[in-house]
């Protein structure tokens, strides 16, 4: 009697499962299809289990297999192939799907406006719950984290990261450029630099240095593993996972992430132990100790926990490199190429500096030409090539009545070469579109333009990002005048950030 009892519970617990399985999997993908489709969105039709990720992954790998022509900078096709092919047959906002996971793709500007703009208004459009492998790069830091936590957490890095802290970083920022020119001149520039690899090691020691106290070479454990961890992130973007037998079957990239993300807590307990035998009254200025002040708090809605500190480490080691490594990489490729705007920042960065390097953040103020540079570098090539938002509510948006849990996807580069927003020439480099300002530029379209994203969650690094640009592009201009290599295939793809494929191969001379 008892064995007939277990079996028939457990009979009805695979019933149970199965049924909220297809449920999952099948009843409501295609409910929500029907309903999209009703209120006018389409997109490529949802398959079983596997959504349109196997359509996704093929595009995304014969993307990568071309190159790009130098002529324009109409990078879509490759960086989102996607996007290119599905808004061609569905419209400027289509359905598509990761496994059983819809997936908005948004273009316009009220509706982006709506989206990222009032994302604590109501709580309707909050970042998504991310996979696993997000999780062990970022984390439940600033990236990621949400509600009151994410207030509490922006209040500290806003503090690491703007005013009066931030000009306090210039002297840092400097020496690191003046150690990278160093390694310059000793190579006998003159020859080819792949600087791509270059720019990446100066903003890991400007990070290393500013935010933490350290230098590059001692950082370089946590770098390594973290872009090891970005490389496993990139090769399951599209991947399925099903929950439910993820406590049973783990494939190699799993086991090694988190192995990865161990040796990464490892290494910052060791840097939390370093800095407290070194700072006997003080936990230090910086972002590190600000971070550790705050886990000695007493009052207990300001304190955080150890593992508060490792996410944040780990989101700003990763994300305050990246994004600035990628825009010095893209703006150097523009002034390779177009010598006249390079010319026109060298005579400006001499009016301004002379010789010299910027000693403030004022002084930077003065570079009209160069924040023109920059401005239309991040419009062609934006560091951050998507911004994620989850529906929590079955909100509207706009007309559209979206169901729960949909996920909003929202590309700058699609909206940075719109025509109907920028012109003809939208694909043209051409910075005197920014000669007046931002507003200017884009018709007071705040949605236009968003680089570093837009509204209460945009990043918080940006002013610091803008700042190190500014420096080593002075800096470099000084010394060198500079080409591109013959070597070099234009090949732009994203990781973490928008990154040549192939690296930048440029050909300096000493002036």
């Amino acid at each position: 009697m008892i064995l007939l009892i277990s079996s028939w519970v457990f009979a009805c617990l695979v019933l149970t499962f199965l049924v909220k399985f297809l449920y999952d999997v099948w009843l409501n993908p295609i409910r929500i299809q029907s309903s999209l489709r009703a209120q006018g969105v389409r997109g490529p039709a949802y398959r079983f289990l596997y959504g349109n990720s196997q359509d996704l992954t093929n595009l995304r790998n014969e993307a990568l297999r071309s190159s790009t022509e130098l002529s324009s900078h109409q990078i879509i096709a490759r960086v989102h192939p996607d996007i290119h092919l599905w808004t061609k047959l569905y419209g400027k906002n289509y359905v598509s799907w990761i496994g059983a996971r819809p997936q908005l793709l948004v273009t316009e500007p009220k509706l982006i406006k709506e989206a990222l703009c009032n994302c604590n208004k109501d709580e309707a459009y909050q970042k998504p719950e991310f996979e696993s492998f997000v999780k062990h790069m970022f984390g439940d830091g600033l990236v990621t984290t949400q509600g009151e936590k994410w207030h509490r957490q922006r209040k500290l890095a806003n503090h690491a990261f703007h005013g009066e802290s931030l000009k306090g970083t210039i002297p840092a920022m400097i020496l690191s450029v003046e150690i990278m020119l160093e390694r310059w001149r000793q190579s006998e520039v003159g020859r080819e630099i792949e600087v791509y690899q270059e720019f990446k090691l100066l903003t890991s020691d400007i990070i290393s240095r500013t935010a933490f106290g350290s230098s590059y070479l001692e950082g370089q454990q946590i770098f390594d593993m973290l872009g090891k961890l970005a490389l496993i992130l990139s090769r399951n973007g599209y991947r399925v996972r099903i929950r439910a037998l993820e406590k049973f079957w783990r494939t190699k990239d799993d086991i090694e992430s988190e192995k990865l993300e161990q040796g990464i807590r490892d290494s910052v307990l060791e840097m939390i132990k370093k800095r407290e035998e070194s700072e006997v009254e003080s936990c230090g200025s910086d972002y590190f100790g600000v971070l550790l002040k705050a886990y000695k708090e007493t009052d207990k809605t300001k304190k955080i926990t150890i593992q508060d500190i490792i996410d944040e480490c780990k989101t700003f080691y990763i994300a305050g490199h990246e994004t600035t490594s990628s825009l010095l990489t893209w703006c150097m490729f523009l002034l390779a190429i177009h010598s006249d705007w390079q010319q026109k920042a060298r005579q400006e960065v001499i009016e301004i500096f002379g010789n010299q390097s910027p000693t403030n953040s004022d002084e930077l103020t003065r570079l009209k030409i160069m924040s023109m540079i920059v401005n239309e570098t991040l419009r062609l090539y934006p560091p951050n090539t998507n911004l994620i938002r989850e529906v929590k509510k079955g909100s509207r948006l706009g007309k559209l009545i979206a169901p729960a849990r949909m996920d909003l996807f929202i590309p700058p580069l699609v909206m940075h070469q719109d025509p109907e927003i920028w012109g003809e020439d939208a694909h043209l480099f051409k910075p005197e579109r920014f000669a007046e300002g931002i507003a200017k530029a884009t018709k007071n379209n705040i949605t236009a333009f968003v680089p570093f994203g837009l509204g209460p969650r945009n990043c918080v690094g940006m002013n610091f990002a803008l700042a190190e640009t500014k420096i080593a592009l002075s800096m470099i201009l000084q010394h060198y005048s500079f080409t591109l290599s013959p070597n070099y295939v234009h090949s732009p793809a994203v990781v973490i950030g928008l990154y040549p494929q192939k690296g930048l191969q440029i050909n300096f001379h000493a002036l």
